[in-house]
């Protein structure tokens, strides 16, 4: 992690949601003003109330009468037309603060979803084989919600607060500095323990949103695989280890609550005092003349207005601690390096030739050793190379590193004789089709699934795409043919038919490097069969790089690779290799099944 990032995760986790907010800036002023205003106009009653017993008490010698009003019923209609203003124009800031703070609170939700979302997807693969995908949904889902809920109410209450605060007791320093100074006494007590509990509770927050993370993970990962958990009778275990993941969650929630439910008890023994302290010495004060009796009327009421909101402050802690907790998880996630940067230039796929290099690469996945070593592979435009070798050899990893899904840590990789590093990440894979061996069916139609990267494909080439990847008749076959929900992964078809589908998504994307990873490894021979001739077909005008266990899918390729430990050991034709009698060889004399002593027979 550079320096940089790393100071951006030492901040505060306020500061960087401020530092986020920064281009709604003119929202935030808006929704803050009204808040402020409405919560003055919420402040006028006790001022008005004090006014009307000075009326009645005073009559002519009130304070109203001091502008011209001399009559009693006069100065109460005023008060009235007051009130009438006061009131209308609370109930309108009110409706606009929480318009504002709502919409605020929806927008900042919608765009720092899509950005994580956004940023997500530029991280390498190895950020994903680190994390859980359960984490990640939390994340995207409950915490940026969770910061929604802060910024639709708890805001506006923090807001509205330090106004009642610095309102009321300005008019009470005004009016008697006695009965101010006692009010203010339990105030510091009230913030002390706000900042005990804070820094008590902020710890306890983020093992709320660690434990919610991984009983999202676990829930992820179990639904993914009913399958397994079924066939392996797994149901009573899977439930008791939910039970666990889920007792855990309850009962680091269950801490955080019995420290925040603690909070306002204690706070309304403070307020208590105040309000007892000021109701007997203001009216020992007023008694003595000391201060009229309609400011001491609104000693009290204002009193009530400025000791009881601290009540909340508890629920406003609690809500800003969550929303806190669950911002330092989001913007830690866009704080996230990106450690393959897309380059430059820019690279049309119709100008593609699609020869490959791989010159002197060296890589290790991370925390472990090294597997490719000095690597060197050459592919001619239009030719198509098979790349054979035992699991873990490296045969997969070529095409990561291709894409650049994983970045290598020597050498260079050449398309075109440019290095990949310095092409346009979207130019570069869009110039090259995949179909893996773990087919990827999105939930969705059979067209949408073989349109997928070319979504504004016509309705004929999604079908011709399907006819050249022999695929047509299948889907014809279905109960709504092309329109047919394939659910969600593509459960609802065979491995063959899906395997099919991602082919014909390769041919309708129509790159000129076509990539084969382990395309019939899980197929039965008849789609094999299948494959193999759409194959004849669509890799006669590209560079095709086919990965295989079956020898058999490679045969007929234009160059066959061996390859041992990250290494290749043997390179040629299938005749050639099969006269070598080395490991090709013996693969072949494996898969078809003959004794060590038995002749090779091509």
């Amino acid at each position: 992690m550079s320096a940089s990032n790393h100071q951006q995760l030492e901040r505060p986790a306020l500061q960087r949601l401020l530092t986020s907010l920064r281009p709604h800036r003119r929202l935030v002023w808006l929704a803050a003003s009204c808040s402020v205003v409405n919560k003055l106009l919420d402040l006028a009653p006790p001022v008005l109330i004090g006014l009307a017993v000075d009326v009645v008490v005073k009559q002519n010698n009130s304070w109203l009468a001091a502008f011209g009003v001399q009559s009693v019923p006069g100065q109460l209609a005023v008060l009235a037309g007051l009130s009438f203003v006061i009131w209308s124009g609370e109930s309108l800031f009110e409706y606009l603060y929480a318009l504002l703070w709502r919409n605020l609170a929806q927008t900042v939700q919608h765009e720092l979803r899509l950005e994580a979302y956004d940023h997500l997807q530029q991280l390498e693969m190895a950020f994903f084989e680190r994390g859980s995908t359960g984490q990640l949904l939390a994340i995207l889902n409950d915490d940026i919600n969770q910061l929604e809920r802060f910024l639709d109410q708890g805001a506006n209450e923090i807001l509205q607060l330090v106004t009642t605060v610095l309102a009321v007791g300005g008019a009470m320093v005004v009016l008697s500095p006695t009965v101010a100074g006692v009010s203010f006494l339990p105030i510091p007590v009230i913030l002390w323990g706000s900042l005990r509990f804070q820094n008590k509770l902020a710890p306890r927050y983020r093992e709320v949103r660690e434990r919610s993370g991984d009983l999202a993970s676990l829930l992820s990962n179990n639904l993914g695989g009913m399958l397994t958990i079924k066939s392996y009778a797994a149901e009573a275990w899977e439930l008791n280890r939910l039970g666990q993941q889920s007792q855990a969650y309850r009962l680091s929630n269950g801490r955080a609550i019995r420290l925040s439910a603690a909070f306002v008890p204690l706070i309304r023994f403070a307020i208590l005092f105040a309000f007892i302290a000021i109701l007997v010495i203001g009216g020992l004060q007023a008694w003595r003349g000391d201060i009229a009796i309609g400011t001491y009327s609104f000693l009290i009421f204002i009193t009530q207005r400025l000791l009881w909101p601290l009540t909340t402050l508890g629920r406003t802690l609690d809500d800003y601690q969550r929303a806190m907790a669950s911002t330092t998880r989001v913007l830690d996630l866009l704080d996230s390096p990106i450690r393959i940067p897309s380059g430059q230039a820019t690279l049309a796929p119709h100008q593609v030739r699609g020869s490959l290099r791989f010159e002197a690469v060296n890589f290790a996945y991370d925390g472990r050793e090294t597997l490719l070593q000095n690597f060197n592979l050459e592919i001619p435009a239009g030719s198509t190379v098979g790349i054979v070798g035992a699991t873990g050899s490296g045969k997969s990893t070529i095409v990561k590193l291709l894409l650049r899904l994983y970045e290598i840590q020597a050498g260079a990789i050449y398309l075109d004789e440019q290095p990949i590093e310095n092409l346009r990440l979207a130019d570069l894979r869009r110039s090259i089709g995949l179909v893996s061996q773990e087919v990827f069916l999105f939930h969705g139609s059979v067209a949408e699934n073989i349109a997928y990267g070319s979504f504004e494909a016509p309705r004929a080439a999604i079908e011709a795409a399907a006819e050249a990847a022999e695929a047509a008749s299948f889907i014809e076959d279905l109960p709504e043919g092309y329109d047919t929900v394939v659910g969600e992964r593509g459960q609802r078809l065979s491995g063959g038919q899906r395997q099919r589908i991602a082919l014909a998504r390769a041919i309708l994307k129509d790159p000129p490097v076509l990539v084969l990873d382990e395309a019939t490894a899980a197929v039965d021979n008849e789609t094999e069969a299948a494959i193999q001739r759409s194959l004849e077909r669509i890799t006669a005008t590209r560079t095709t790089l086919v990965i295989a266990h079956r020898l058999s899918t490679v045969r007929h390729a234009d160059r066959i690779v061996v390859m041992e430990n990250g290494q290749i050991v043997e390179s040629g034709s299938h005749e050639s290799l099969i006269r070598q009698q080395g490991a090709y060889a013996n693969l072949w004399r494996v898969q078809a099944g003959l004794r060590p002593d038995e002749m090779l027979v091509d």
